[in-house]
């Protein structure tokens, strides 16, 4: 038992690295580069891909939740270990973070001709801000709650009714190893649909080991104080989002399904 889990939060951390090193790179890439290096559809093409990599990473030992809100989500509806939900969301936290001081060894110095060595967290003073590389920031006119609490939860619950019908081998699953394509498409549209307000986190790891990293790393507390604390907003919003869309898709599809004919 004590092997399994290991080889499996071996594997989410790495999965999530991998998520987290591409999708931060590209917004590091665009940030940093201006709009020669590529601007907001290759932020959500990054993103996508970052997602689909990741699952093909760590699919195959871990189920490559590479997510907090998708193991909530799979432990209320899934059967997903409970004992296993909380060790998941650490080493996905984990993963973040590493991948996060990679992308800032890699762009220092990119970094340090942007901003002139002043690390600035993303608001209405700031010129060359660079915190929001790693975590969300949302827009100016967002309220926490409702509105980027809202924000999150639609987008994670969407996220999450796409990822059970992709998953769901009674419905129109995909084939061939072809799923985690589909997921990174679906984080994809995602982004295409509902990136404007904060940036669509929809994944608590994605936001906080990140938002962890940039606090030690010189930008400091003031990634989580920005606006008015809305560093629990991609932390709560997703967690509750995930569970809603799984309670939606199963209400609507999985109780629908016609039942299997026994075989005689």
């Amino acid at each position: 038992m004590q092997q399994g889990l290991t080889r499996e939060l071996s594997a989410e951390f790495i999965g999530t690295f991998i998520l987290i090193v591409f999708g931060v790179g590209v917004n590091a890439q665009v940030t940093l580069g201006g709009s020669q290096f590529g601007d907001f559809f290759s932020i959500n093409v990054g993103w996508g891909l970052a997602v689909t990599m990741g699952v093909y990473v760590a699919g195959g030992v871990s189920g490559a939740h590479l997510n907090p809100a998708v193991t909530l989500a799979l432990a209320c509806h899934r059967g997903f270990a409970w004992n296993k939900v909380l060790p998941y969301m650490v080493a996905q936290v984990a993963g973040a973070f590493v991948a996060s001081a990679l992308i800032f060894a890699t762009y220092h110095e990119a970094i340090d001709h942007f901003d002139g060595g002043v690390r600035q967290i993303p608001g209405p003073t700031a010129e060359h801000a660079t915190a929001g590389i790693w975590a969300t920031y949302p827009q100016e006119y967002l309220s926490n709650f409702p509105g980027g609490f809202v924000d999150q939860v639609v987008g994670t619950a969407l996220l999450l009714l796409l990822i059970f019908a992709i998953s769901d081998e009674k419905n129109v699953a995909p084939k061939m190893n072809f799923a985690p394509v589909v997921v990174g498409m679906a984080v994809f549209l995602i982004g295409m649909t509902f990136g404007i307000n904060c940036g669509y986190a929809i994944n608590p790891a994605r936001d906080f080991g990140p938002r962890l990293f940039t606090a030690v790393a010189g930008w400091g507390s003031g990634v989580f104080s920005a606006h008015d604390y809305f560093f629990w907003v991609p932390i709560v919003g997703p967690l509750v989002g995930g569970v809603i869309g799984g309670w939606v898709y199963d209400a609507f599809i999985t109780k629908h399904h016609a039942p299997t004919e026994p075989v005689v």
